[in-house]
């Protein structure tokens, strides 16, 4: 009777440091999957639209980054002269990103991430999901950014 006690014991202690030691060590594997869709930005939904200045003010191939309410975004004017706008939290871990002039890419200096610029698509590295796009609108030679 002891010795089938001391087995169950230690068969319930085992799958209870087996079932903690999962759960530990399939957090960051869950987290890596949810990361960045979920992190809201405080403020960010009060502001729908931004003016940006002139379409003079961007040579093609260039891009600038700015606040969209609190939140970082991007404005990226392709070599073609067309305008696009994202949201500039890398969907990896929540970085910045910036355009890179070298690679004519959008990419995290973090874990080095690369986006495409004219649909915001990840190329490579890290990110699961594109980055989120906003809509941008030419207007009597200014330039709006607003929610898509």
């Amino acid at each position: 009777m002891i010795k089938s006690s001391r087995r169950v014991f230690t068969r319930w202690i085992t799958g209870v440091f087996a079932a903690l030691w999962t759960g530990m060590a399939s957090y960051p594997f869950f987290r890596y999957l949810i990361s960045g869709t979920q992190k809201k930005q405080a403020g960010a939904e009060l502001v729908t639209s931004i003016s940006m200045g002139k379409v003079d003010d961007f040579i093609p191939g260039s891009a600038k980054n700015f606040k969209f309410g609190s939140a970082p975004a991007l404005l990226v004017r392709s070599e073609e002269g067309e305008f696009y706008a994202y949201n500039a939290i890398c969907t990896h871990l929540g970085c910045t990103v910036q355009y890179s002039d070298e690679k004519k890419k959008i990419w995290c200096a973090c874990h080095g991430g690369v986006y495409d610029t004219v649909s915001g698509k990840n190329l490579a590295g890290p990110p699961p999901k594109p980055l989120k796009a906003l809509s941008v609108e030419v207007n009597e030679g200014e330039i709006i950014v607003s929610r898509a």
